[in-house]
């Protein structure tokens, strides 16, 4: 990555920027996640009782549009904002604010419509705020430092959906109305408090003088040219393919129901102990993946590594039908998954093309990143319809292992690719 052309950056004391990121971003992503994972199937259930397995589809299909466009659309938004206020802090203000809102709208809908709009913006606002938060990184943050930032904020989304799973136990006897009007506050007051901790504020951006460019040159402001930056393009593919086979785990609620035959309390319950148990493996090898890889200046053996323990849990899933052996294989994902989510953010902040653009393109990523929650529930119908749970499972197993695949063209931790990229850097339109 270039040195950065942006001058005057406030500069977080590294302490108070973690617990701002970690606080803000965690309830925001608590208030976004839970209801994805398990509120909205039984919001479906309830407005379209014999048709939710394919409503469900539809919901997570139209939203994943919305998901595909908003986290670089944030991003690039957030680059662009130039105000005393702050770029990112602005984001990360408005986004949360109006997600929070479509919240509400789908807690309070009496039909399938309503829920496909508001979940679909949910997924467009919540991004904004993504884009913003993980922006944070390569403004304020060293690159020595960035692995275990990275670790960090790794961590926050088990931790996140675990105490969100946790309280949505305890509100088993809440009415479903109460569930949204909770996620929808959480999903606003961390965002908010977080601001009083990480500073942020007008900065003095490169001035570009206006000239005549080419078609291929403006698409090049939108996704970096992959002929210029091809280790970009091969980190969002073998991103996109391994969070493919992770979030077979976002299925699990109507997977319990079709598969299992179990009941919405019995779901409840199962869901969260899983989720819970999974996601305290996810935060152990989150923080500790980080750490390691900035230890040990490796950072593909570890993605590895990841790959193949998130392979052995999905085919778990895919052969053994039986709640124990869930736990395992939540389990054995959560580790891979955990330690992929630290390493790949690292190995991200080191080569993202330009910093001037990092709230964009890291939304880019973001995307990768995201896009897979929607996209499983849509095609779960389908490949549920070619071969049942085992080749649905199967299939997204498959999707990991083209991930792996994927990482060898990136770099590893060493100065001749470092320089590479330095040198095709200036290239790029301004």
């Amino acid at each position: 990555m270039t040195e950065s052309l942006i001058k005057g950056q406030k500069i977080t004391p590294l302490r108070r920027l973690l617990f701002g990121i970690m606080f803000g971003y965690g309830f925001m992503m608590m208030g976004f996640l839970v209801p994805g994972a398990l509120l909205l199937i039984f919001k479906l259930i309830e407005v379209d009782p014999n048709g939710y397995t394919s409503s469900f589809g539809l919901t997570a299909g139209i939203a994943a549009i919305f998901a595909l466009i908003g986290n670089p659309l944030g991003g690039a938004l957030s680059d662009r904002t130039n105000n005393s206020f702050g770029r990112r802090r602005t984001w990360i203000l408005i986004g949360p604010l109006l997600g929070a809102a479509m919240l509400l709208w789908i807690g309070f809908a009496t039909e399938l419509w309503q829920i496909v709009v508001g979940w679909s913006l949910a997924q467009l606002f919540f991004n904004f705020g993504m884009a913003a938060y993980t922006a944070l990184i390569p403004d304020q943050v060293k690159e020595e430092k960035q692995g275990m930032v990275s670790g960090i904020l790794g961590l926050i989304l088990p931790l996140a959906m675990s105490l969100g799973m946790a309280i949505m136990m305890l509100m088993s006897g809440v009415s479903s109305d109460m569930k949204w009007i909770f996620v929808a506050v959480v999903s606003i007051v961390g965002p908010l408090i977080s601001l009083f901790f990480i500073r942020d504020g007008k900065v003095e951006m490169p001035k570009v003088a206006k000239e005549q460019i080419s078609f291929s040159e403006k698409m090049s402001r939108v996704y970096p040219s992959p002929r210029k930056f091809p280790m970009f393009s091969w980190a969002i593919l073998s991103k996109f393919l391994m969070m493919m086979g992770f979030c077979s785990s976002l299925y699990l609620t109507v997977m319990l129901v079709s598969r299992m035959g179990y009941t919405e309390g019995q779901v409840t319950s199962s869901v969260a102990t899983i989720n819970i148990i999974s996601l305290a493996a996810m935060a152990f090898t989150s923080i500790i993946g980080g750490i390691l890889a900035d230890k040990f200046r490796k950072q593909k053996p570890f993605l590895y590594g990841s790959a193949v323990l998130m392979v052995v849990g999905i085919l778990i899933f895919a052969f053994v039908p039986n709640y124990t052996a869930y736990i395992i294989a939540s389990i054995i994902l959560g580790l891979g998954a955990g330690c992929f989510t630290a390493v790949d953010m690292a190995l991200v902040a080191r080569i993202l093309p330009r910093k001037e653009d990092a709230a964009k393109d890291f939304g880019l990523m973001n995307v990768a990143n995201c896009l897979p929650q929607s996209i499983v529930p849509a095609i779960a119908p389908l490949l549920l319809g070619i071969g049942g749970w085992s080749f649905f499972y199967i299939a997204l197993a498959a999707c990991v292992v083209l991930g792996m695949m994927a990482l060898r063209p990136l770099p590893e931790l060493d100065s001749t690719h470092t320089a590479e990229v330095e040198l095709t850097t200036p290239e790029i339109a301004v």
